[in-house]
């Protein structure tokens, strides 16, 4: 697997929806444990966590062109004869 610099910059969503929420929640939770513990490595962490998948964009996804978000591809109804 390649890192590809040029696909880094394009801010295409690459996260899905379930994957999001597991982001959140884990953010939210390093956040809260940064506060009482005071590690910046925690706080840094969670920052990351809660924007990315506030975000729906992850550059690191980008870069690995990986991707988990669905599309829905929703064909138009056809008129059989």
């Amino acid at each position: 697997m390649s890192f590809d610099y040029k696909r880094l910059v394009k801010c295409e969503h690459n996260i899905g929806v379930k994957e999001a929420k597991m982001r959140m929640m884990a953010g939210a939770a390093a956040l809260l444990v940064s506060i009482f513990t005071a590690k910046i490595i925690l706080l840094l962490l969670g920052l990351v966590l809660v924007a990315t998948g506030y975000s729906g964009w992850c550059p690191a996804y980008s870069g690995m062109n990986k991707n988990t978000f669905e599309t829905v591809d929703e064909e138009l109804p056809t008129v059989s004869e």
